[in-house]
């Protein structure tokens, strides 16, 4: 028997419970009962609740039970309360805790020495200066939360184990590709030389070859010494191959020496005091070889990474970078595809390697140069690359490297002209290395803005003002869609609103209850812009240039929608993207987040592509619309403009989250979870529309996520393999 408890929450006198349950059998539900520690057994409502999720990693979705639950029941505060359940003779308690179950608690002293330490004092007074002390302390806070899952132990969980590492040895496939791997050499200390080395020669995978080239001839160096030792590996090794270069070429002529030695089918990007996972190789012939069945010929590849230094004398991991699968929009943002890199020896050959104008962002360019070329663009979700942290290294200290990122930017630029886009700014993002490209807007096109609307006339009043009045982009039109309003004030205020604007016209739903989707529907005809824009009526813009910001993206021929950060009126997140799978379905990422929080490697900071947004505010070609029928009016309620984009992505154009499109929206946080019988009726039924409709996605994964990531939480924290066992690979 397992259980999760999801939520806690108390209202008035009441407390609501919401989670799942599931016995060791499909067919054998779980009883539960609250009892109190003064009051004994508590009497409770609960209503049961499909969980998509649940029983697809417990029963391969076969159950026919409703394996969630939602409980309420009378709640005394001076009392203290247990959840019971009970299956097969079996019993489990958990003590109700508000926020969830009771985790124990990191050490205080630990929490205490991390909070003082220089880099963080300086973040916090970067926050309090630029968002006030609410933020401050709120960022505060989160520093003495518990970290639930430490990346150290975690990994431990997921690595080969010994026998499995022996396994792969013996293993062999169909197609051997052979790997150059390539390594530009510069002064490198010799532990950490010997380490790399050592990293490659314990690779499970064996077809490989190591191409050193030796640029560090130059004063105050033993360069003789340096140069025997390197020799020596050869010597050892035949499978290593190495160069002495007659002087230092700069990082990009080092590594183009390196390529020259290069005789495989692919190239290895290795850095000279990195170190490669002992499975690294392995893995990405397995890929190679799992791709040529279905008829596909791998031209770049890439894996996740983590960063790795020494304490106490061990190596200690940290830092572990989960990449999504390929996102275009991301890598203009920063290189978050860096290692490890591997590509078809014959495209790096074509493209004539690495360019010395972009000496310090080399790789980048070179990625760059690679993925535009490539068909066949593949990434394993897996840490197969150690980056270590040394005082030399851009891992430990990017403002080193200053220069680095310098080029980075024009390398994005000549990206951007190289497939068509054209020219764009480029400007630094929040932090160094990562960027902001501003895509300018062609021509003056017609936007037609669309916001539903059922009473809430100060809402709306807000709504609509700050976008025809604040906005510096002026070819707007607003089509409020009337629906079943009651209050005579909401009518005197469209009769207002449409003799100020003159170009805001309202017209009239006339369906029954409520249906997004249909209401929405109904005013596109009316619409007579090249673009949409969905609003909601409780929304307000925060910067000017959101319309321009939204429009230069998706006048773009491979973007369908684009869509906004949204913030709730105190400055915390309320939507960043959407992960499809999340809690079983979908959901919104970063939720509650200040907006100066730093969020998993500036992931709610930086434009990208995800498989959704949310239609609070989204922006879409008007022809795309009509192409996949706009939003289904069967999901009235939810997930309407999750399906939305979902249809927009199987016309192979991009859905971007854009996070310099801001506006606050003032969407409740208290609403409260779908907890009443009707609630949980209408939602089981949506839900089994949107998975019927989108069982691969829900199967196989969100390809702008990682399966190494939770689906519990919306902050990309780690996975916990007790509750959520790991699906399969991503494509």
């Amino acid at each position: 028997m397992k259980y999760y408890i999801d939520t806690v929450e108390t209202k008035d006198s009441e407390m609501v419970l919401s989670g799942w349950a599931v016995s060791s059998s499909p067919e054998i539900p779980v009883d539960i009962e609250i009892v109190g520690k003064k009051s004994g057994k508590v009497p409770f409502v609960r209503t049961d609740a499909g969980r998509f999720d649940v029983n697809r990693e417990f029963f391969v979705g076969k159950s026919a039970l409703k394996l969630g639950f939602c409980i309420s029941f009378p709640y005394d505060a001076k009392d203290s309360y247990e959840i019971v359940f009970r299956a097969e003779g079996k019993t489990l308690k958990e003590k109700v805790a508000m926020g969830g179950t009771k985790d124990r608690p990191a050490s205080l002293l630990l929490r205490l020495k991390l909070l003082f330490r220089p880099d963080s004092i300086k973040r916090g007074i970067a926050i309090l200066k630029q968002y006030g002390w609410k933020a401050f302390f709120k960022k505060l806070a989160g520093k003495f939360r518990q970290d639930k899952k430490r990346y150290n132990s975690w990994r431990v969980l997921v690595q080969p184990s010994a026998q499995e590492l022996e396994r792969q040895r013996r293993d062999g496939f169909p197609i051997m590709p052979k790997f150059s791997i390539i390594v530009p050499l510069y002064r490198t200390p010799e532990k950490l030389l010997d380490e790399m080395v050592d990293s490659v020669e314990r690779q499970t995978y064996g077809n490989w070859e190591l191409c050193l080239a030796d640029g560090s001839k130059g004063a105050g160096f033993d360069g003789e010494g340096f140069w025997r030792r390197v020799q020596a590996y050869g010597q050892a090794d035949g499978r290593i191959r190495s160069v002495r270069l007659p002087e230092n070429l700069g990082i990009a002529g080092n590594t183009n020496a390196a390529l020259a030695l290069a005789r495989g089918d692919y190239i290895v990007l290795l850095d000279h005091d990195d170190v490669l996972s002992e499975d690294a190789l392995y893995e990405c012939a397995l890929r190679i070889n799992r791709e040529a069945e279905e008829g596909r010929k791998v031209q770049v590849l890439y894996s996740d990474e983590d960063k790795l230094t020494v304490k106490r004398g061990k190596p200690f991991y940290f830092d572990a970078h989960f990449k999504p699968d390929f996102n275009p929009d991301l890598l203009r943002s920063m290189n978050y595809i860096s290692h490890l890199f591997v590509a078809e020896r014959t495209l790096a050959k074509e493209l004539g390697g690495f360019r010395a104008d972009f000496d310090g962002s080399q790789d980048y360019d070179f990625v760059f140069r690679c993925v535009e070329r490539a068909d066949v663009i593949c990434h394993i979700p897996k840490v197969l690359y150690h980056w270590r942290v040394n005082e030399g290294s851009t891992a430990e200290d990017p403002k080193k490297k200053l220069y680095a990122f310098e080029a980075g930017a024009r390398a994005i630029k000549a990206h951007c002209e190289r497939i068509g886009i054209g020219e764009v700014e480029v400007e630094e993002n929040e932090v160094l290395g990562a960027y902001r490209v501003r895509y300018p807007v062609k021509g003056s096109p017609l936007v037609s803005v669309i916001i539903p609307n059922k009473d809430h006339a100060d809402d709306l009043l807000t709504c609509v003002r700050s976008l025809l009045e604040k906005a510096s982009y002026k070819n707007l039109e607003v089509i409020v869609v009337e629906n079943n309003s009651t209050e005579e004030e909401t009518f005197r205020c469209y009769e207002a609103l449409e003799k100020r604007y003159r170009k805001l016209q309202v017209i009239r739903w006339e369906g029954k209850g409520f249906n997004f989707s249909a209401i929405n529907n109904a005013a596109v005809p009316y619409a007579g812009g090249e673009y949409l824009l969905f609003l909601n009526n409780d929304t307000e813009l925060i910067n000017e240039d959101c319309v321009e910001e939204m429009l230069g993206f998706c006048q773009r021929e491979d973007v369908g929608i684009v869509g906004a950060q949204l913030f709730y009126g105190d400055d915390t997140i309320q939507h960043a993207g959407v992960i499809v799978g999340y809690k079983g379905i979908a959901g919104h990422t970063f939720v509650g987040f200040h907006r100066g929080e730093k969020t998993y490697f500036l992931r709610s900071m930086c434009a990208q592509d995800y498989s959704a947004v949310t239609a609070a505010c989204m922006m879409t070609k008007k022809n795309i619309f009509e192409e996949v029928d706009g939003f289904d009016e069967g999901l009235a309620v939810a997930f309407n403009d999750i399906d939305y984009c979902l249809k927009v992505r199987g016309l192979d154009k991009l859905v971007v989250y854009n996070p310099f499109v801001q506006l606050h929206h003032y969407e409740s946080k208290s609403r409260g979870a779908e907890n009443t019988p009707e609630k949980i009726f209408r939602f089981d039924h949506e839900v089994e529309i949107f998975r019927r409709r989108w069982k691969k996605i829900l199967e196989e994964g969100d390809p702008y996520y990682n399966p190494n990531l939770t689906l519990l939480a919306s902050d990309f924290s780690l996975r916990d393999f007790a509750k959520e066992p790991k699906r399969g690979d991503t494509a």
